[in-house]
């Protein structure tokens, strides 16, 4: 798959349950998302705040993604699944969704 954006989720996870969410997330969330063609590029708990983990998703543009994740979060395996338990570990989270660009690294002088 061509990816044109990105986005990047950060979840701020309730105190203490980041192990818990870890463990759902890697045991029944990311083969559900897998299972779902759900581009996964990263994801894992910030260094630098062990209550928060974020999750990085490439789609093909912002029409697919909706698509994607109105299919995935509105479908009865979602649901009927690890939704609640996942819910119940976060406090919230924010959502930016970027184009894909080539950066160029540039010398400040």
């Amino acid at each position: 798959m061509y990816q044109m954006v990105t986005e990047i989720r950060i979840y701020k996870l309730k105190s203490g349950r980041a192990g818990e969410f870890v463990k759902l997330f890697t045991e029944q969330s990311l083969p559900m998302l897998r299972r779902w063609k759900v581009n996964v590029v990263d994801y894992g708990i910030s260094i630098i705040d062990p209550d928060s983990f974020y999750l990085i998703r490439g789609y093909e543009n912002t029409e697919r993604r909706k698509q994607s994740q109105d299919a995935f979060y509105g479908s009865e395996e979602w649901i009927k699944g690890p939704e609640k338990a996942i819910m119940d570990c976060i406090e919230s989270y924010n959502t930016a969704v970027v184009e894909n660009s080539i950066l160029s690294i540039q010398k400040i002088e």
